[in-house]
């Protein structure tokens, strides 16, 4: 039984481009996730999920971007082959199918585990990269996400008493980053 070719895709923020993860695939379907690979609320990888049948092949660009770590890499793949559905990592060049043997477990756990300290790592050099930015007085941080007029005009219209929900929406931040404009009280 020959399935679709469906792609996921993810990237960890609204401003990175996923263009580029399986752009020479011809595929059927794609679902496509912009959220942090910490985020557990990936809806397009539930509806992947709940869309994907028997037969069908997921292209994923590589191991990390379908999951979190090694314990949700393992999760979802065991999940999809187990309904008959292969899994092909692009960047790896590995798929996954109901044809269960121990080296393709052992390969799966192997490369996920790579996969996870890679990320480890870079999230490390990262971290030590801004310290030392920091003590030599160049680290400016996080561009800020509204102009200053921006967080002016949010400021006058809260205190008139409009939703805050709105307002986010309005202008495109989260609730969290609203309240980071607001007084400390």
């Amino acid at each position: 039984m020959k399935g679709q070719k469906i792609g996921y895709r993810r990237v960890s923020s609204f401003d990175q481009n996923e263009s580029r993860q399986l752009e020479n695939l011809t595929l059927d379907k794609i679902f496509t996730d912009k959220a942090s690979g910490k985020d557990t609320e990936r809806h397009q990888l539930k509806e992947m999920l709940a869309f994907v049948r028997e037969g069908d092949t997921v292209y994923v660009h590589s191991m990390d971007r379908l999951a979190r770590n090694l314990d949700d890499l393992r999760r979802v793949v065991k999940e999809l082959i187990s309904r008959g559905i292969d899994v092909t990592f692009v960047k790896e060049c590995l798929t996954f199918n109901n044809q269960d043997s121990p080296m393709s477990n052992l390969l799966l756990s192997v490369m996920g585990a790579f996969a996870e300290f890679e990320r480890e790592l870079i999230k490390e050099r990262q971290r030590e990269g801004i310290e030392l930015a920091k003590k030599r007085g160049v680290y400016k941080g996080r561009k800020k996400a509204l102009s200053e007029a921006q967080a002016s005009e949010l400021k006058t219209r809260i205190a008139n008493g409009e939703n805050k929900s709105a307002l986010a929406k309005e202008f495109n931040i989260s609730r969290q980053t609203l309240y980071s404009y607001l007084p400390k009280t």
